[in-house]
């Protein structure tokens, strides 16, 4: 016994220095790679829509011989549109993977923030939601464009059209909506715009009727509306069955079929904000364009449809990872997060540029406002100028 003694302690040693598991710093294995998202729940229409982005990102990596000589794999959870559940698959996998992607619904991201960031797990959030990354927090970074951006965007829209008042209605009980409405608050006295009626609601009601007769009430030359899911649509509807003249302006997580194909003629004439890549084919031909049609045309062979805004999201955050890790050489998770932290990349939400003082890494200039045109998402003219000005820029 004393004999085998030795060469068991050689081998201990040599499987920790090879990582010890499959998705570790070393070893021949797979790289495993954790996502989590909403696969069943409320918020399961954006869940799903990131998984299969992320999927089309990992076949494609694969395809070209993985990362650093090994393959890419995905260790899927679900967090059941719901923060505890979130929280529950983090720890499942925890222990396999080298970095996190997700979770799509914020609340959920927020509660998975503080365990990644304790675990010094690098973790791409797919959530837009602010409190995320201010203040920073070194292992988190978030990929969608935040809500202040958003609602800065819209400002920015806002003002060129002329209008002085708005009317504001957010979603109390999410994180991206709350977020969304503070930073609309603070910023519309830069853009000369007032907030004439400010409107809270619960992610739960299914009555807006309310809503829409304050606004009609109010000099509120505009209604822009902060909400995911199910109320998208609800209050869409209700708007138009309403006679309501004001104009209704949806925020990108009304951006995917998800959206129109309820909404159906009704959504026509609607403005509705996107990441950059939902309307790639309306962009000048450069870079941008060529890594939105790297995802959205095998996507849209592959599904039937063109990737919605959630898909940008995933497919984006898995660009910046394998990116970060080619970087680092090496799935060790520091070393990937000090490369996420120097990240100058192009992809379909636009370019992003990471820095130890920004781990939102994009600017609203990647962010488009449309209007809905024989069921498609179009920019508006100042959107087309503005977007072929941030391209042409961006090179």
């Amino acid at each position: 016994m004393r004999r085998l003694l030795p060469s068991l302690v050689c081998l201990v040693l040599a499987v920790a220095a090879c990582g010890g598991s499959p998705g570790g710093s070393g070893g021949e294995g797979p790289i495993k790679v954790g996502l989590i998202v909403s696969l069943t729940g409320n918020y399961t229409p954006l869940g799903s829509e990131d998984k299969k982005a992320v999927e089309l990102a990992v076949e494609q990596v694969n395809a070209q011989g993985g990362l650093l000589g090994r393959k890419v794999e995905l260790v899927t959870r679900d967090d059941k549109t719901a923060p505890d559940q979130g929280i529950v698959a983090y720890n499942q996998i925890k222990g396999e993977i080298v970095a996190l992607i997700g979770p799509v619904f914020s609340n959920s991201a927020l509660a998975v923030e503080p365990l990644a960031q304790r675990d010094k797990m690098p973790y791409l959030s797919l959530a837009p939601a602010q409190e995320q990354v201010e203040p920073i927090k070194s292992y988190i970074f978030v990929t969608p464009a935040l809500s202040s951006m958003y609602a800065e965007r819209y400002l920015q829209y806002i003002q060129a059209q002329g209008i002085k008042t708005i009317a504001v209605a957010w979603d109390s009980k999410s994180a991206y909506s709350v977020s969304g409405h503070k930073s609309m608050v603070a910023l519309a006295p830069k853009y000369n715009v007032q907030i004439t009626v400010d409107e809270p609601y619960e992610t739960t009601n299914s009555d807006f009727s309310a809503m829409f007769q304050h606004v009609r009430d109010s000099s509120a030359e505009a209604l822009v509306f902060w909400g995911s899911g199910a109320p998208g649509v609800t209050a869409a509807k209700q708007y138009v069955a309403s006679g309501l003249k004001t104009p209704l302006f949806l925020t990108a997580s009304q951006a995917s079929k998800l959206w129109l194909e309820p909404m159906g003629k009704d959504a026509e004439g609607m403005t509705v904000q996107s990441a950059i890549g939902v309307v790639g084919d309306h962009l000048p031909d450069g870079k941008q364009k060529q890594i939105i049609d790297q995802m959205a045309k095998p996507y849209q062979q592959k599904h039937g449809y063109p990737p919605p805004q959630f898909a940008q999201d995933g497919y984006s955050a898995s660009l910046l990872l394998f990116e970060a890790i080619r970087k680092a050489n090496s799935t060790d998770k520091t070393k990937i997060q000090q490369a996420l932290e120097s990240m100058d990349l192009i992809t379909p939400n636009g370019r992003f540029r990471y820095s130890p003082t920004d781990h939102s890494g994009l600017s609203p200039e990647f962010i488009s406002v449309n209007t809905v045109k024989n069921g498609q998402f179009v920019p508006t003219d100042w959107a087309k100028e503005q977007l072929t000005k941030t391209v042409n820029a961006a090179g």
